[in-house]
């Protein structure tokens, strides 16, 4: 009854200082409170706002607390990951049942993919053993010329040196390719692993799509 009374009055208030809303909200003694405004100090606690005639017009909800937003933030974050991980393995999928029909292809694949690196690996190896021997038949040739007691020319030194670099590159570019070796073997292995997996989805839609006699 109060509480009609306080709303006729605020209404009446309102109406004579031209206001269009007024404010409902709970004052510090647990009071709900009807005026065509609201302190400062209790906006953060939400608060309804309402039609000149007691309508509730619009709900405005309470400020959340620190931890409410860490938890908000974290949910949000969550599900944001989880989003972008299905949409990974969605594309991922639509890639495995474009490019191959079988795990089989995915395997002819992967020895081809394998096969050229070995080859590569075999050419690196072949040119490393080239530029040995050069430095060898260099450094022979450098030795001759010390024996005859003559300054060895920069240009051979240089040559020497040059070969040394270049073998050194080389066989940089060994280890990458065997390394890349085990990194494609993986890569196939998880695309082996994933399209084993699609294939059991698809085995079991058609099982549960079979007409029961």
């Amino acid at each position: 009854m109060a509480l009609t009374a306080g709303l006729a009055l605020a209404v009446s208030v309102s109406a004579a200082r031209g206001a269009e809303y007024l404010y409902r909200y709970v004052n510090d003694e647990g009071i709900t409170v009807i005026n065509y405004n609201i302190p400062p100090e209790y906006v953060h606690k939400g608060y309804e706002i309402l039609n000149a005639d007691g309508s509730v017009y619009q709900v405005v909800p309470r400020s959340l607390t620190d931890e409410e937003l860490a938890d908000q933030s974290s949910s949000a974050y969550e599900a944001r990951v989880a989003a972008e991980e299905a949409e990974r393995l969605r594309k991922w999928d639509e890639s495995l049942l474009l490019r191959y029909s079988s795990i089989e292809d995915i395997e002819a694949a992967r020895d081809r993919a394998l096969s050229e690196l070995r080859i590569r690996i075999s050419i690196l190896r072949s040119n490393v053993r080239s530029l040995k021997v050069q430095v060898e038949s260099n450094q022979e040739r450098a030795a001759d010329i010390e024996r005859r007691g003559e300054p060895v020319p920069m240009e051979l030194i240089a040559a020497i040196d040059g070969l040394r670099s270049e073998i050194a590159e080389t066989e940089r570019s060994i280890e990458e390719r065997t390394r890349e070796v085990d990194v494609v073997n993986q890569g196939f292995q998880r695309d082996i692993d994933r399209f084993a997996l699609l294939l059991d989805k698809v085995e079991l839609r058609r099982r549960y799509s079979r007409p029961k006699n």
